[in-house]
């Protein structure tokens, strides 16, 4: 599980230099509802409420939504302090970091 963990971080690090994704709150629900994102990623410890809003969000907007690490290591790997959500708003990078997170369900 960390292994694939790791690899979906790396990929937001390297999406996040090609300027693939937004993070923070604000800027995920805009995307998320504005279409641009492919998938979305919230902490495990952002709060009940955040995790809630964004599952019912991305469910109404047909965005995979995933729960992934802490809000430090994302922040860190978006070049950030703390991010409780980002969205990935490249197709192709997307897909790649949903093969890793289903890999590490099964």
């Amino acid at each position: 599980m960390r292994n694939a963990n790791h690899k979906v971080l790396s990929l937001i690090g390297l999406a996040t230099k090609a300027g693939k994704t937004v993070s923070g709150e604000f800027s995920t629900e805009k995307s998320v509802k504005t279409g641009k994102a492919f998938l979305a990623v919230v902490a495990e410890d952002a709060s009940e409420n955040t995790r809630k809003k964004f599952q019912n969000m991305c469910d109404f907007y047909n965005v995979p939504v995933y729960f992934l690490s802490n809000k430090e290591e994302l922040g860190r790997f978006c070049g950030k302090q703390f991010r409780a959500s980002l969205a990935v708003q490249d197709e192709n990078f997307a897909k790649a970091m949903i093969k890793e997170l289903e890999k590490s369900l099964t």
